[in-house]
C-alpha cells in the first residue's frame, strides 16, 4: 500500500498541513500504522448508518430503559434476604461508610504506620525486579499514616496501601504519564480528587507507577522506564497501559492501585497479573486532575485482590466534580454493602460470536469455569463487534494523536517509539473516518443496550491468552497471525468504546503449558450497574474460582 503513489502524496501533503516532518527513521513504521487503520475504516465507512446514528461530537452511555434496571427486574427486597448490615445505603448516605462496616482487608490489629512501613519494605524487596514503581513516596505515606493513627475517626479504607498509576496527579510530583517529555512539567499542586478521596477514606498513599507512554500500549514495555515485569513470571508482560498498577497489587506491594482504562488498560493488566480490576460505566468518576489521552473514551478505577476492597474504595470515590466535562452527575450509589447479595436472581448470559473466536483455549476454559458456577447458559452475540472495535481504534488513534500534535512537531524523537509512530499516523487519519467511527459507537450502543431487557449481566474472556513473553511482537489466534500488541485488547475494546461497567475477575490453571498464569473473565451490565457486576465478581470469590494470589517473588528471582 504503502509504494502506491496516490498514498505517498496523501502522506507528505497532510504532513505538511500539520506541520509534521515525517523522519526517514519513523515512516516505515508511520506507514504500517496508516495502513493498519485504513483496513479497518474499509468497514466502517462501508457500514451505512442512518439520521438517527449523528454523534454530535459527545458520548452517552445507553441505558435499556431510564432506571437502568433490565426491563423485568427490580431492586431486590434487600431487607427480606440478607442481614440488615448489608441492605444497601439510601442515595444520599454519605460515604465514608458507617465504623461498624469496615472494608474487609483494612486495619485489623496492626497501625496505620505498621501497615505502611510492610508495604515499604515489600517495594522495596521486590521493585528491583517488578519494576512496578516510577516514585515511591515514604515520607508522605509515614506522615499520613501517623496522623491516622493519632485520629480516632472511623475510616473504611484504614491503613490500605495504595498507589497510583503516574498520570494521576501527586501534590509535589511531575506528572510523567510515562514519557519524558512532561518531566519539564511543574510538580502537581494538588492531589487528583480521587487520590484525595481514598485517602479521605483512611488509604494512604505510597507512590506512582509505571505505564505505557502516555497510555497508549497494551503492555507496558515502557522504553523509558523499563518494563514493568509480570509478578507471577517475571519474563511475562503485566499487560498495560496501567501495567504497574496491577503488578504492584499482584506483587503484594499495595493493597489497591488506581489506573485509567480506554480500550481496556484496566482490564488488560488484571487478567494478565491476576487481579481483580473495575472499569465504571464511562461519565461515572471524574478524570480531573489526570493526563488524558482520549477524552471520549477515558474511564479511572481500582484495582485490588479482593471484591469486598475494590467495591470499598470505588464507594469511596464516587461524587461529581464539575470540572470534568464528561462526567454525569448522579447520586451516589454504595455497592460494598450489597455484595452479601451475591449472584442470586440475575440473569446471567455469556457472550459469544466474536467474543468466542477471538480466544485461545485457556481464555475459553476460564469462560467455561465461570459460566458453569453462575449456571449461565444463555448465549447472547452483540451484532458487527468487529466494526465497534475499529471505530475504538479510530477514535483513539485520532484523538489521543491530536493532543500530542505540538510535540509531535517539537520533538517527535523524544516519544518512545512505540508510542511516536501510532501517534504521528493518528494525526493523518481523515476526518471522515473518525466522524463516522462514532456515528458507529452511537448506533452500537444502542444496539447493546436491547440485549439488557433479557440479561442482567454478561460474561467474556479479558483477553485472548495468558501474559506473552516480555517483547513478542505476534501471536496465533483463530487462526491468523497477529500483532500481539494491539490484539490484546480485542475484547475489550468493544466494551469500553459504548461506556459498559466491568469488573475482571481472575481464574487460574487454564493454560495447560503455563498453569502457574492466570487468565481474566469479563463481567459486564448495562450502565451504571457496576453493583451488578461487583455482586456477582463476589459470588465469584466467595466459590473459590476468582481469588487474586500474591506473587511468590523469592530475592533469588532474575527477571532476566
Amino acid at each position: 500500500m504503502h509504494e502506491h503513489p496516490s498514498f505517498e502524496d496523501y502522506l507528505i501533503h497532510t504532513a505538511a498541513a500539520l506541520g509534521l516532518n515525517i523522519d526517514p527513521a519513523y515512516r516505515d513504521g508511520v506507514v504500517a500504522y496508516l495502513g493498519f487503520a485504513a483496513a479497518l475504516a474499509g468497514p466502517v465507512m462501508a457500514r451505512e448508518l442512518g439520521p438517527a446514528d449523528e454523534s454530535g461530537n459527545t458520548f452517552r452511555p445507553v441505558s435499556p430503559n431510564p432506571s437502568g434496571l433490565a426491563k423485568d427486574v427490580s431492586p431486590p427486597d434487600l431487607s427480606a434476604s440478607v442481614p440488615a448490615a448489608s441492605v444497601p445505603l439510601p442515595p444520599s448516605a454519605l460515604v465514608p461508610l458507617p465504623p461498624s462496616a469496615p472494608v474487609q482487608g483494612a486495619l485489623s490489629g496492626r497501625s496505620a504506620v505498621e501497615a505502611v512501613e510492610a508495604a515499604l519494605r515489600c517495594i522495596d524487596a521486590t521493585d528491583r525486579r517488578v519494576n512496578a514503581f516510577s516514585a515511591v513516596l515514604g515520607e508522605r505515606a509515614r506522615a499520613r499514616a501517623e496522623a491516622l493513627d493519632r485520629s480516632l475517626e472511623p475510616l473504611p479504607l484504614r491503613g490500605l496501601s495504595f498507589a497510583v498509576k503516574n498520570l494521576f496527579d501527586l501534590k509535589g510530583l511531575t506528572t510523567l504519564a510515562g514519557s519524558v517529555i512532561e518531566k519539564a512539567r511543574a510538580p502537581a499542586r494538588a492531589d487528583a480528587p480521587l487520590v484525595a478521596r481514598l485517602e479521605a477514606a483512611g488509604a494512604v498513599c505510597v507512590g506512582a507507577l509505571n505505564m505505557d507512554e502516555y497510555a497508549y500500549g497494551f503492555t507496558t514495555e515502557n522504553s523509558h522506564y523499563g518494563p514493568t515485569r509480570n509478578p507471577h513470571d517475571l519474563a511475562r508482560m503485566s499487560g498495560g497501559s496501567s501495567g504497574g498498577s496491577a503488578a504492584a497489587v499482584a506483587a503484594g506491594q499495595v493493597d489497591l492501585a488506581l489506573g485509567s482504562d480506554t480500550n481496556g488498560s484496566i482490564r488488560v493488566p488484571s487478567s494478565l497479573c491476576g487481579v481483580f480490576g473495575l472499569k465504571p460505566t464511562f461519565g461515572r468518576l471524574p478524570r480531573t486532575g489526570t493526563f488524558p489521552f482520549v477524552a471520549s473514551l477515558d474511564h479511572l478505577g481500582p484495582f485490588a485482590r479482593g471484591v469486598g476492597v475494590l467495591a470499598g474504595a470505588y464507594d469511596a470515590m464516587q461524587g461529581v466534580d464539575p470540572l470534568d466535562p464528561a462526567q454525569i452527575a448522579r447520586p451516589e450509589e454504595v455497592t460494598r454493602l450489597q455484595l452479601a447479595l451475591g449472584a442470586e436472581g440475575l440473569r446471567i448470559g455469556v457472550l459469544g460470536g466474536w467474543f468466542h473466536t477471538m480466544t485461545t483455549e485457556p481464555a475459553r476454559i476460564a469462560l467455561g469455569r465461570v459460566a458453569a458456577v453462575l449456571g449461565a447458559r444463555r448465549e447472547v452475540v452483540w451484532p458487527e463487534v468487529e466494526l465497534a472495535r475499529a471505530a475504538a481504534f479510530l477514535i483513539t488513534n485520532a484523538e489521543g494523536s491530536a493532543l500530542h500534535l505540538p510535540n509531535l512537531r517539537r520533538c517527535a524523537a523524544r516519544f518512545d517509539p512505540m508510542t511516536r509512530d501510532r501517534f504521528l499516523a493518528g494525526a493523518l487519519l481523515p476526518a471522515a473516518w473518525v466522524q463516522q467511527a462514532q456515528r458507529l459507537r452511537h448506533w452500537f450502543a444502542r444496539q447493546v443496550a436491547a440485549s439488557f431487557a433479557e440479561v442482567d449481566v454478561l460474561l467474556a474472556p479479558a483477553t485472548p491468552c495468558c501474559a506473552p513473553p516480555i517483547g513478542s511482537d505476534v501471536f496465533e489466534l483463530a487462526g491468523k497471525r497477529l500483532a500481539l500488541r494491539p490484539s490484546l485488547g480485542l475484547l475489550t475494546q468493544p466494551i469500553s468504546c459504548i461506556g459498559l461497567p466491568v469488573v475482571t475477575v481472575p481464574v487460574w490453571g487454564c493454560d495447560a503449558m503455563a498453569p502457574h498464569l492466570p487468565i481474566g473473565v469479563q463481567i459486564v451490565a448495562a450502565p451504571w450497574r457496576e453493583d451488578l457486576c461487583l455482586r456477582v465478581a463476589s459470588a465469584l470469590e466467595a466459590a473459590g474460582v476468582a481469588r487474586a494470589l500474591v506473587a511468590a517473588l523469592h530475592p533469588g528471582d532474575n527477571p532476566e
